[in-house]
Formats: C-alpha cells, sequence, structure tokens
C-alpha cells in the first residue's frame, strides 16, 4: 500500500485533503534532488495516486515541469485539483506505467531528469469500499484501478481454473495453502458465485488451518494481494516499464522506487542490478567501454521508512525504496 497515507499531523506540502502524505517523502526528494537541479528539468511520476511526491516535488523545484501517469481516472481527478496551483508546470496523463514511452513520445519528451514509481495501491482505492480492493470491507470483487477494463477478480475467482488459480495465489500471494485456497474457492462457487469481498475472505480463512490463522494477521491477505496483482497485470507493467524509465534518462538522470511487497522489491532489485552490472568478459585487462554500467545505485540493498514515519503510519510499514542514476550514454559497439 502506497503513497499518500494518513498521517494527518504533518501539514504542509505533500498533505492532501483528508491527511494523507506520501511514504518516505524527504528521501524521495533528497534522491531526487540532484537531477533536477538544471535550468528546466523534467520529472515523470509514474504512479501519481493522490498526487502528493508530485506537489513536494513542484513545491521543491520552481521550474520543474512534471508528467504524472496514472491509469485510474479518480486519480487523475484527484491530482489535477490538488496540483492546480502548478497546473502550467505539470502535464497528467490517464495509462498504464508501462506505456511510458509512449507517453514521452507524444509529448516530445523523449528524455527525461527523473523517474518517480510508487507502487502498489493507493489509499484512496483501499479505502473506498465500492472498489473492492479490501477484505475489511464488503463489497463487489472489483479491483480494478482502471475501471474501464473488463477483468476484475469476481471474473478471476468464478471462471479460472484451479491450476492457475493455485499459481496466482502462490507467485502472486506467496500462500504457501495456495491448492487448499484454490480448492475451497473451486467448490464454492459451484455452489454459488462468488461476488463479494466478505465471501471471499470467509472461504479463504476457512481454507487456512486454524493454527496458521491464529498468527500473522488476516488469513484473506495473501489471496487478495494476488488476485489485485493479477487483475491489475502490477508485476508485468513493472517489468516493461522500469526498463523503459531507465532508457529515457538522461546523463545524471535518477529512478526512485518505492515497493510495497516482496515481489516488486526483487523484480526492481533485478531489473537495477542488470543495468549497474560490468558485462566484459572476464580476464580482459581494460573494461570494454561498451561494457561498462551505464548507471550506478544510489541505494545499499533497500531503504526502510524509519520507525517514526510507521509510528505516525502504519501502512509506510512495508515500503522499501530503491534508487540509481544514469553516469553514462551508451555506447555503441564497433
Amino acid at each position: 500500500m502506497r503513497a499518500d497515507n494518513d498521517m494527518s499531523d504533518l501539514p504542509g506540502p505533500g498533505a492532501a485533503p483528508g491527511g494523507h502524505v506520501p511514504v518516505m517523502l524527504d528521501r524521495v526528494l533528497e534522491l531526487l534532488a540532484p537531477a533536477l537541479a538544471g535550468p528546466d528539468p523534467v520529472a515523470v511520476d509514474a504512479n501519481l495516486g493522490l498526487g502528493g511526491h508530485a506537489e513536494a516535488l513542484l513545491a521543491a523545484h520552481p521550474s520543474l515541469h512534471l508528467i504524472g501517469i496514472d491509469r485510474d481516472p479518480a486519480a487523475i481527478e484527484r491530482s489535477t485539483a490538488r496540483l492546480a496551483p502548478y497546473a502550467d508546470r505539470i502535464t497528467l496523463v490517464r495509462a498504464v506505467s508501462d506505456e511510458l514511452p509512449e507517453v514521452l513520445a507524444r509529448l516530445g519528451r523523449p528524455r527525461v531528469d527523473a523517474v518517480l514509481f510508487d507502487l502498489g495501491v493507493s489509499s484512496p482505492q483501499l479505502d473506498e469500499a465500492e472498489r473492492g480492493f479490501a477484505y475489511s470491507y464488503d463489497a463487489p470483487l472489483d479491483m480494478r484501478m482502471d475501471p474501464d477494463q473488463e477483468l476484475t477478480a469476481e471474473v478471476v475467482v468464478n471462471t479460472y481454473p484451479a491450476a492457475e488459480l493455485i499459481r496466482i495465489l502462490r507467485d502472486y500471494g506467496e500462500e504457501r495453502f495456495a491448492p487448499r485456497v484454490a480448492r475451497l474457492i473451486i467448490k464454492e462457487r459451484g455452489n454459488e458465485a462468488i461476488t463479494s469481498t466478505k465471501r471471499l475472505a470467509e472461504i479463504v480463512r476457512t481454507a487456512i488451518p486454524a493454527a496458521t490463522r491464529r498468527t500473522g494477521g488476516n488469513p484473506a491477505k495473501r489471496t487478495f494481494q494476488a488476485l489485485r496483482i493479477e487483475v491489475n497485470a502490477e508485476l508485468t507493467a513493472l517489468e516493461r516499464a522500469l526498463p523503459a524509465a531507465l532508457d529515457a534518462l538522461t546523463l545524471g538522470g535518477r529512478v526512485v522506487v518505492l515497493a510495497y511487497h516482496s515481489l516488486e522489491d526483487r523484480l526492481t532489485k533485478q531489473v537495477l542490478a542488470a543495468r549497474t552490472r560490468d558485462t566484459s568478459p572476464p580476464g580482459l585487462p581494460v573494461p570494454l567501454p561498451a561494457h561498462q554500467p551505464r548507471f550506478a545505485l544510489l541505494t545499499r540493498g533497500a531503504e526502510l521508512p524509519s520507525e517514526e514515519e510507521v509510528a505516525r503510519n502504519p501502512r509506510a510499514a512495508s515500503a522499501r525504496c530503491r534508487a540509481a542514476e544514469r553516469i553514462r550514454e551508451a555506447v555503441d559497439e564497433e
């Protein structure tokens, strides 16, 4: 769960109506500042949400032009209102993050100075019961970030075969009882379609052994995460979007990624590791220019939010921050 979480005792830039403030805001600003020090910097917020990070970046850098991307029309609407004081310095686009190259091409800005990924689901999506993201409310099984797409959690739960349900629960939810949960879902949907978050949460709870249910929070958490990732193709989008963002960075440009579960963070780590590694064949006396890394890591491992931030905002607890900087332009091999 990402950006714009409830930290109502922290007013000022970044604070939204209702008290929502972005996760690890100070660290994000610190990491991106050197890349935005030029005369006409351009930054991309690839998961705009409520626009908290965007607002703070615009306030900190008076010459910044910010491109905000989000697939959720409600996020675009809210951010348009929130960022109205900076209307002449923003371009907000309804799109999925992996459409970044197409968005930049349409805007005539193929290279940018900074890209921020604030992954996962935003607080409004969680807190608005009708969106069906949360097991704490009884609502239709929806979970779409883009309300215009056809695939919903209800479709997944009621039509996917057992093998696919097991794969999703195991791979995206890291649910060790995936076969048990999938079997019970299929049995129950045979009696009556599963259409509500409450019924699905009860089915999952029944499928999980009692001893396991006593620890680790709500037993439905992993299943709901898995379904949300499947419905919104979140990992697929990140797998395409992060390399595209790195390719778009200018020399000295920076990318920051805030991940909220191990799957996102692992994928981010792998992409950044591949771009910061020297790929010269072993044993050469000097590195080959075409094989030297184009990027350098700015964080040692995944940085965590401070204890103070987590105490104020429990939703920040799972955040993991990684960042990298472009240190060389690409070199064509002769």
